[in-house]
């Protein structure tokens, strides 16, 4: 039966979600994988908008109607990746049908090993849905192989070995991700540079206004929500595409502002700091000078000498 309250409802665990969908039990409480590219899961018997309590895996081949992480809907098409973390905020719309292979983890199952501790630097489960992993035919096929992998072991009779080798091949499933995420950001360089056309220009605009004056240093959040992206897309694109992540870059688009007030006005050094949004002049001081290895004084009088 469909939940019929419109409050997102949390989900605890894979055994719960499988009662939900009408699925047979997991043969583990705390992990399962079910593939559904042969028979329909109905999805309908969610309710409108729930959380999890632990990570989710997705391989969408098909699917008709939209779902949404977060502020957004994203229309799959044929071979995208989704990935959501504990927490994560997800509402469905129209036609909850889909083909697809679903991996479901608890925190719990991988707590006692390193993936436990690393799992926080994947950053694709902190995307929107927007910001899919599109896969090309060699690199599904690869995926595709660990899916298989990890639902044989599931299926064997436990034994010393079953969790070793389950958490293994999920961070295998992680770590190919995470190349062919660095693969997307590549191939959709002029996607990706307009977005940093964007950026700049935002950030060009802030600094030249002010606007810091009233709101302060922009911030990562600021950024992402005006180029509608996720704060951590949006770093792991500013990496790829020039090596710096977003707080680096607002940094050095900031210090390069600071330069041509000083070297182009004569606005104190304290001036200066509130109009880029800093809330004491010392602070803008300490990393002006961490970034140039000169006080903005001691740059300032390089161009002032009598």
């Amino acid at each position: 039966m469909k939940h019929p309250s419109n409050t997102p409802l949390k989900i605890s665990s894979p055994v719960e979600l499988h009662q939900l969908m009408d699925l047979p039990g997991p043969l583990h409480p705390l992990v399962s994988l079910f593939d559904n590219t042969l028979a329909i899961v109905n999805k309908a018997t969610l309710p409108q908008s729930f959380m999890f309590d632990f990570y989710t895996i997705s391989y969408k081949k098909k699917l008709k109607g939209r779902t949404g992480y977060g502020q957004h809907y994203y229309d799959f098409d044929d071979g995208t990746m989704v990935f959501t973390a504990p927490g994560q905020l997800i509402s469905t719309d129209g036609d909850h049908d889909y083909f697809g292979i679903s991996l479901l983890f608890h925190p719990d199952y991988i707590r006692n090993y390193p993936l436990g501790r690393r799992i926080k630097q994947f950053g694709f489960f902190s995307y929107e849905s927007n910001e899919a992993l599109h896969l090309s035919d060699k690199e599904k096929n690869t995926l595709l192989t660990v899916f298989k992998n990890i639902n044989d072991e599931l299926q064997h009779s436990l034994d010393d070995f079953s969790q070793d080798i389950v958490v293994s091949l999920i961070e295998t499933l992680l770590n190919y991700s995470n190349r062919f995420y660095g693969r997307q950001f590549i191939t959709r360089k002029t996607v990706n540079h307009d977005l940093l056309y964007r950026i700049e220009k935002l950030l060009d605009e802030y600094f030249g206004s002010e606007q810091g004056l009233t709101t302060g240093l922009p911030t990562v959040d600021y950024l992402a929500f005006h180029i509608n992206v996720s704060p951590r897309y949006l770093s792991d694109m500013l990496r790829a595409l020039i090596g710096q992540n977003a707080q680096q870059y607002i940094h050095e688009k900031m210090i390069e502002k600071a330069k041509e007030y000083l070297t182009g006005t004569n606005m104190t050094v304290g001036e200066i700091a509130y109009r880029l949004g800093f809330d004491y002049p010392q602070s803008f001081s300490k990393l002006f000078r961490r970034k140039t290895n000169l006080t903005p004084i001691a740059f300032k009088h390089q161009f002032h000498k009598n």
